[in-house]
């Protein structure tokens, strides 16, 4: 059985690339850790998206109004899919190319700047101390969609996209995204701990059995 979305590993370096990873793509029938308003509400507080207080008005907002909670289920959703055909755009593997369909990452990018502009619409200038900064979320139901769209620009927008990485599937990770933030820009694996490992592991085992003698 897959874990709760709240055990799922923050392995991402930033929210968005860890929203991406909440659904499993391999396989005949993937599975999504956001598979309801309540799995997401908890998630979006575990990946830092959002505070206990607000996952409280999140809450009541959703309770009183179900289909708004769905509405940003599937808004999330999307984003999440949206920014995951960008990323496989950008990522380049060993021989020069990239996973990912360049027309099906221009298409989402289009989808994408319409949720963020639905976002910033949504957003307010807010005097702190020493700066004056835009702030998302400020109608309780779409608290969530708004601040992700925001993650997602942010990722695109700052970080530094020769550093996504995709854990190798190829060599039997799992597939999740990442930023490499090491100082030579090596690493390969979500988590060595987990997939790098269990790959090594795997390697060892067929080492092993491919040096046997033969039977009889």
């Amino acid at each position: 059985m897959p874990p709760d979305v709240c055990q799922l590993p923050l392995v991402g370096g930033h929210p968005a690339l860890d929203l991406a990873n909440t659904l499993e793509r391999g396989g005949s029938s993937p599975h999504d850790f956001l598979s309801d308003s309540s799995a997401l509400l908890r998630w979006s507080v575990l990946a830092g998206v959002i505070s206990d207080a607000e996952a409280d008005q999140v809450g009541r907002a959703w309770g009183d109004e179900p289909a708004a909670a769905q509405a940003g289920l599937v808004a999330v959703r999307d984003i999440r899919e949206g920014l995951y055909l960008v990323m496989l755009a950008v990522i380049t593997d060993a021989d020069g190319g990239t996973a990912g369909d360049p027309v099906a990452a221009r298409a989402a990018l289009v989808a994408l700047h319409q949720r963020w502009s639905s976002a910033a619409a949504r957003a307010r200038f807010v005097l702190d101390p020493s700066r004056v900064r835009l702030a998302y979320g400020t109608v309780p139901a779409m608290l969530v969609p708004d601040r992700i769209a925001e993650a997602a620009r942010d990722v695109m927008l700052n970080a530094d996209l020769t550093r996504v990485r995709r854990c190798p599937v190829r060599e039997g990770g799992c597939g999740w995204l990442f930023l490499d933030q090491s100082r030579n820009g090596s690493r390969r694996w979500c988590r060595m701990a987990d997939c790098g490992n269990a790959v090594k592991a795997r390697r060892l085992t067929e080492r092993r059995r491919a040096a046997r003698p033969p039977l009889g």
